[in-house]
């Protein structure tokens, strides 16, 4: 596939969206954005060597909001010739006269929107030129080089070899008018083990902005292969409270559970356990969590919001002491506050390590639980209450001595927050929320 195969030029999006504001106000918008984007991209997944599915991907589409006084409509349209384009803006105009007033709708306020003059080059797009036939040969190294592993090694799920491109303009009735393409590539493999014991399964991926980055095909297929011949012979434990370390694949997800519970709409419908936490300290004095967007080839970095809001860097939490939350413009208005440049979500998160490494971590644990994956979605974001499935090892003196299957861990998630004791330095680069090996100390497992 062509490294640059775009059916527009950015110029050309930015014509069409700035003809679709126009369109907006001739019939009657006081007010008005719109998104314009186009994205193309090829996928392979390989299993036991032979293709099974080879796609190719090409989207593009315009999303017009508008705002007649305070009365907000909204439509979308994946054809951008222009008869579809006034009809989308006419549906969008039509859908704001009969809604209701909302104190808190309109567009973000002028001067918090970003100069798109002086916008960053985040180093975002790295387009690869890769054709069909080479991603399938990927894919069968990646795979083979899992299979090859161990002897137990019996199966396969498949690898897969993904590369998108996509870009966009966003443009409002205030003058704002910026855009940028970005790039996604990936590699992931997972395989079947067995022995007499029974059958495990375990995966590895890799994902980044610019291919030459990307872990070797060989490579994520090895680590496939050996995570899963690791869990060969995984037993229950019994149950109790037991200190636990969440391994670096599974720790982003106590950030995930922190920025939903810290974002505006769980705020103002209150539907959060953190309700008037700020100021106060929810995590323990280890952990601090600092957000900047401008990480360069970053999953989350960005030069603004989906609003056209000015990113920051900032400190989200400080030594345990939760300093801001993370808010859009309406959901700001709802609460009485500015946005923080989070329309769209959270950009990269990152918590300074405390440990040199996981293997230090567990050290001090000494015995417990060291959890690789977790399973289920029994987490009350109104009371913080946390129930998963998950499975790991067993650590006994510091060290691994066994695997473990079919338990759960329980808790609340203040008080895990509160509990946490350490955090490795072995966060990779291809997550968003960028969080190493974390040991929180005390959890409920349920187990025989």
């Amino acid at each position: 596939m062509p490294a640059v195969e775009f059916t527009h030029s950015r110029v050309e999006l930015a014509r069409i969206a700035e003809a679709t504001l126009e369109h907006a106000r001739m019939l009657g918008a006081d007010a008005a954005e719109v998104s314009v984007s186009e994205g193309r991209g090829l996928s392979v997944t390989v299993r036991r060597g032979a293709l099974e599915t080879l796609e190719y991907h090409r989207d593009k589409g315009l999303s017009v909001t508008v705002y007649v006084g305070r009365r907000r409509g909204h439509a979308n349209s994946s054809d951008m010739n222009r008869e579809a384009i006034d009809r989308t803006v006419a549906a969008a105009v039509a859908i704001a006269r009969l809604t209701a007033e909302d104190e808190a709708a309109g567009l973000p306020d002028e001067n918090r929107l970003a100069d798109p003059h002086t916008l960053p080059d985040l180093s975002l797009f790295h387009p690869w030129a890769l054709e069909a036939e080479s991603a399938i040969e990927l894919a069968r190294a990646c795979e083979s080089s899992a299979l090859a592993v161990d002897e137990r090694i019996t199966n396969s799920e498949g690898a897969t070899v993904s590369t998108q491109a996509h870009q966009f303009v966003l443009a409002n009735s205030l003058g704002f008018l910026a855009g940028y393409p970005t790039t996604a590539h990936s590699f992931s493999c997972s395989v079947i083990a067995q022995d007499e014991a029974g059958m495990e399964r375990d995966y590895w991926w890799d994902w980044r902005r610019d291919p030459l980055d990307l872990e070797p095909a060989e490579l994520i297929g090895r680590s496939a292969g050996r995570r899963a011949i690791a869990r060969l012979g995984a037993r229950r434990i019994p149950t109790g409270t037991y200190p636990v370390v969440l391994d670096h694949t599974v720790s982003g997800s106590l950030l995930s559970h922190f920025v939903q519970a810290a974002s505006g709409g769980a705020l103002y419908r209150k539907a959060s356990f953190l309700l008037d936490k700020l100021g106060e300290r929810i995590f323990s004095p280890h952990v601090t969590i600092l957000e900047d967007p401008f990480i360069l080839k970053a999953p989350g970095s960005a030069p603004f919001d989906d609003e056209g809001v000015a990113t920051a860097r900032r400190t989200v939490v400080a030594e345990g002491v939760l300093q801001g939350w993370f808010l859009s413009t309406y959901s700001g208005r709802k609460l009485g506050l500015p946005s923080t440049g989070n329309a769209g979500g959270a950009h990269n998160l990152l918590v300074p390590p405390t440990h040199d490494s996981r293997e230090a971590l567990l050290r001090e644990m000494g015995r417990g639980l060291l959890v690789t994956e977790l399973m289920g979605h029994g987490v009350n974001p109104v009371t913080g209450d946390y129930s998963r499935g998950a499975a790991g090892f067993w650590v006994e003196n510091g060290e691994i001595t066994h695997p473990v299957s079919e338990i759960t861990i329980a808790g609340n998630l203040l008080e895990m927050f509160g509990a946490i004791r350490g955090v490795a330095n072995d966060a990779r680069p291809c997550h968003r929320y960028r969080i190493g090996s974390t040991l929180v100390e005390a959890m409920q497992v349920a187990g025989e």
